[in-house]
C-alpha cells in the first residue's frame, strides 16, 4: 500500500468538491416551481376565490309558543302555509317538527303542533312527510320553540370574515407589494347573491320558455300587414300624467 502525498489527498478533495457542485447544478435543472405554483394558484377573481356552490340545505321556521295558549296566531299560521307551499315546490325530504317537551309550555307546543300538522295538510303536505322530534331544551330559563325545517337544493358561499393574512404591509403579508386583493374582498357580495337566487339551476342553464301569446301575436301582426302601428295604446293612459307640460 503506496502513501498517499499531501498533494494527492488535495487532489481529491477538489475532486470531491467539483462532484458535490455538479450534482447541485443537475439538481436544480429538476426544481418544478412547486413553491411558485402554490403561491399563483391563490386566485385573483373573487368569484373564483369566494365561488357559488349549489349544494343541499336546510331552510327553517321558528314558531315561539306561550305558556297559556295553545295553537297558532295568525302570522304564524301564514308562516306554516307558507313554509308548506314552497316545500310542494323545493322540498328535497321530509319536514321535520322538532317539539319541546317537559317544559312550561310544553302543553300549548302539543295543542300548537295539531294546528300546524292540519295547516300543512291544507298546504297540500302528506302526513308520511311530516317527522315529529320531542326534544328537551339545552338550557331551562329560555322559551322552547317549535321548529320546522326541511333539506332542499340551494346555492351558498362563503364562510366570509376570513383574514389569512395582514392588510397593511408587514412580515407575514409578503403580497402586500403585489398590489393583488384580499382574501375577503368579495365574499359578502358573493353570498348575498348566493341568497338572492331563487333556482339554483339558473346558475347551471337557462329556463325553458315559455309558450307565445298567440292572440297578442297574430294582432300585431296584422297591424304590421296593414302599415299601421304595433304599439298598445291605452285610453286611459293621458290621464296618468302629472302635468301637460312640453306639449
Amino acid at each position: 500500500m503506496t502513501n498517499r502525498t499531501p498533494l494527492d489527498r488535495l487532489r481529491t478533495l477538489r475532486l470531491l468538491g467539483a462532484l458535490a457542485g455538479l450534482s447541485t447544478v443537475l439538481g436544480a435543472c429538476n426544481y418544478t416551481g412547486a413553491e411558485v405554483a402554490t403561491t399563483a394558484s391563490v386566485p385573483n377573481d373573487y368569484r373564483q376565490r369566494h365561488p357559488i356552490a349549489v349544494q343541499e340545505a336546510d331552510t327553517s321556521i321558528v314558531v315561539f309558543v306561550g305558556q297559556g295558549r295553545g295553537g297558532l296566531s295568525g302570522p304564524q299560521r301564514a308562516d306554516v302555509m307558507g313554509l308548506a307551499r314552497t316545500w310542494v315546490r323545493e322540498g328535497t325530504g321530509a319536514i321535520v317538527v322538532d317539539v319541546p317537551v317537559d317544559t312550561p309550555n310544553a302543553r300549548a307546543a302539543s295543542s300548537a303542533f295539531r294546528e300546524i300538522q292540519g295547516t300543512l295538510a291544507a298546504g297540500g303536505v302528506p302526513p308520511r312527510a311530516i317527522k315529529v322530534n320531542r326534544y328537551h331544551p339545552d338550557d331551562p330559563r329560555t322559551l322552547a320553540t317549535i321548529r320546522l325545517s326541511y333539506p332542499k337544493i340551494s346555492a351558498v358561499a362563503g364562510p366570509c370574515g376570513l383574514w389569512p393574512e395582514d392588510l397593511g404591509p408587514s412580515v407575514l403579508n409578503k403580497g402586500y407589494s403585489e398590489n393583488r386583493p384580499y382574501h375577503n374582498f368579495g365574499c359578502a357580495t358573493q353570498r348575498n347573491l348566493a341568497a338572492m337566487i331563487d333556482n339554483p339551476a339558473d346558475l347551471e342553464q337557462p329556463r325553458s320558455e315559455t309558450a307565445a301569446y298567440t292572440a297578442r301575436r297574430t294582432a300585431a301582426f296584422e297591424k304590421y300587414r296593414k302599415g299601421t302601428a304595433t304599439s298598445t295604446s291605452y285610453p286611459e293612459a293621458d290621464k296618468a300624467k302629472l302635468s301637460d307640460t312640453g306639449k
